[in-house]
């Protein structure tokens, strides 16, 4: 069929490096950001929590109008490509200006970081809408969509597994006890890998489903039609609370290891495996990773940095492996099957870490393990699910609204991490979190509920969803058929 060619190696590659450079950003603001806030500029916990709030809702509500903009611009390269490609530069500039600590006043810090971080959230949603836009719009086969969303999240985890696992170590190795010298070297290298990732996915994917020509624009039609689309309604609410818990969990993962964990325990565990300075310190792996500040220094000052950075990159190496599984698991069992499975599982294992001690170093990277495989199969699974809806919604509606669709779910994902992260200030600040000091033991213990509990409950409302989100495997497979039939026969026009 014209429409649904198979994608070559290449042309999923590079559309797969856009995600990458898109973690580079997403990543860092779901781990570091609040912590950023907090400890390097010096903000209070509620206040940091109230400015991710306004940034990121900012950002949600300028996804719809950036789709109606995708959708309406017309070049020789397509209405998603340019966007990548004009963004490019500007995103590089905003991500250094974000995670710079200028010496101001409290209140002057206060509305640096929210231009700051309205700057940069704008120029994300106007290079990430049209980009994801993008697999709606490559290929109208559902299985290239599944495979060339895994592509897209094996990108996403490693560039995850490389921000999770190497920001707070070359933040300290830059800094040198400068938190925001090294903070703003370690973002000015991830900017200039984001530029040239884009500038490759620019250049190596190309545009080729279109709409009916005789359909006419109206994006008053476009966002009526949305209220009548159950499934993008359940998809809505999905994404609003599964990053909800993102924001939540991640925003508060390094606390846990800052403050609850044992850091003699946590030691203890670094040690066996070759990650202090002394003992089997030599070598050039050892080196290699002193180099990147992956190594615990004699003055045992980066335990918990290098912890945290051993857990991401453990959870992102699992991840990789459970999302490389999902595209065979969806053809087998179907998309909406295998992403209940997952979230139900997933849920329980996060749930659990309540239940951690604080020496119980091991048994916390095992449950992450397990809980980061149970993850991983839903990632490009829901992606690709974004894309049936669209197709759902031209095969009810004989409309095309590829961008408006893509940008209102980014608008219920910028909410969720809006609201997530404001969340998670005010309740680190509601159970008396200071910075940079020993936490009180209910301090801590909101810090534990924030990482397992409560993010546990928004990811039973997204089981919910999936629950009444009609589109099965049957259904996908009759709205691809009948469309690539009406497609040929405007096209034989």
């Amino acid at each position: 069929m014209a429409d649904t060619p198979r994608l070559s190696f290449i042309e999923k590659a590079g559309y797969s490096l856009g995600d990458a450079a898109a973690n580079f950003v997403f990543q860092t603001m779901i781990l570091f950001q609040l912590n950023f806030y907090t400890d390097t500029l010096g903000l209070v916990a509620a206040a940091a929590g109230s400015l991710l709030l306004v940034g990121r809702l900012w950002d949600a509500f300028f996804d719809p109008m950036m789709g109606v903009l995708a959708d309406r611009t017309n070049t020789r390269w397509g209405k998603f490509r340019p966007w990548v490609l004009w963004t490019a530069v500007p995103w590089g500039v905003a991500m250094v200006l974000a995670y710079s600590a200028p010496d101001l006043s409290t209140s002057g810090k206060l509305l640096y970081a929210c231009a700051t971080n309205i700057l940069l959230m704008t120029l994300y949603s106007a290079n990430n809408t049209p980009y994801s836009a993008l697999t709606g719009v490559m290929t109208g086969d559902v299985n290239e969509r599944t495979t060339l969303s895994s592509y897209r999240f094996v990108a996403a985890m490693i560039a995850q597994l490389i921000v999770g696992g190497f920001t707070l170590p070359l933040v300290a190795k830059f800094g040198q006890g400068n938190n925001a010298k090294g903070w703003q070297m370690t973002m000015a290298l991830w900017a200039s890998i984001c530029v040239v990732l884009l500038v490759i996915t620019f250049f190596t994917t190309r545009e080729r489903i279109q709409p009916d020509p005789k359909q006419k624009t109206s994006a008053k039609q476009d966002f009526s039609d949305l209220l009548r689309n159950g499934p993008w309604i359940a998809m809505f609410i999905l994404t609003l609370a599964h990053f909800i818990m993102l924001a939540m969990r991640g925003g508060t993962l390094f606390y846990f290891f800052q403050y609850y964990l044992y850091p003699d325990t946590l030691f203890e565990f670094l040690q066996k495996l070759g990650l202090t300075s002394g003992g089997q310190a030599g070598g050039f792996w050892h080196d290699l990773l002193n180099t990147f500040g992956l190594i615990v220094d004699e003055k045992r000052s980066n335990i918990a940095s290098v912890g945290f950075s051993l857990f991401n990159m453990g959870s992102q190496f699992v991840t990789v492996a459970g999302v490389l599984c999902s595209t065979w698991l969806s053809i087998r069992f179907g998309k909406k099957s295998v992403a209940i499975a997952g979230f139900a599982s997933t849920t329980l294992f996060m749930a659990a870490f309540i239940f951690l001690p604080p020496d119980a170093i091991g048994a916390t990277f095992l449950l992450e393990a397990l809980r980061a495989l149970s993850y991983a199969p839903t990632i490009p699974l829901i992606w690709a699910m974004f894309a049936d809806v669209v197709d759902y919604s031209e095969w009810k509606t004989g409309r095309r609204a590829t961008g408006v669709i893509y940008a209102t779910i980014l608008f219920g994902l910028k909410a969720g991490l809006s609201m997530g992260g404001a969340i998670a200030g005010w309740l680190l600040s509601g159970y008396g979190y200071r910075a940079n000091m020993a936490q009180t033991e209910h301090a801590l213990a909101g810090i534990r509920m924030t990482i397992s509990i409560y993010p546990a409950i928004f990811l039973g409302i997204v089981i919910t969803c999936l629950l009444v989100y009609k589109i099965n495997k049957r259904l996908n497979i009759q709205i691809q058929d009948e469309l690539a039939e009406r497609r040929r026969s405007f096209s034989a026009q």
